[in-house]
């Protein structure tokens, strides 16, 4: 596959959850991986959407989802999915973290706190 302008294949994640959900007890619904320097965030369907966040502070459009089982790119700059490059493992988060996550700080009504 050709090298696209804003997609690092060699950066690692951040960590196993939402970078700024975890400093501030938050959770999150889904996550997604920045492609460019490997920010972890919270997708837009969460309460706080700090992925969608960082791209427009940093200026990376292009995330991966850093669900299991997912492999899709997309761009915040033209809204479109794409098929992408392999990035560096690990390409989800661990298989024992929950949905929503993380364990203990999702709350029961959870279902009413997402955006649609």
């Amino acid at each position: 596959m050709r090298t696209v302008p804003g997609i690092e294949t060699d950066v690692l994640p951040s960590g196993s959850g939402c970078a700024e959900c975890e400093t501030s007890a938050g959770w999150w619904f889904h996550l997604r991986r920045c492609a460019q320097c490997g920010h972890i965030g919270c997708c837009d369907w969460s309460p706080s959407q700090h992925a969608s966040e960082h791209a427009r502070e940093q200026g990376h459009p292009w995330i991966r989802s850093y669900e299991p089982g997912e492999d899709w790119f997309y761009n915040y700059d033209d809204e479109q999915l794409y098929e992408g490059p392999d990035l560096a493992p690990p390409l989800h988060h661990p298989l024992e973290q929950t949905t929503p996550g993380p364990a203990g700080r999702v709350p029961s009504d959870w279902q009413l706190h997402l955006h649609q």
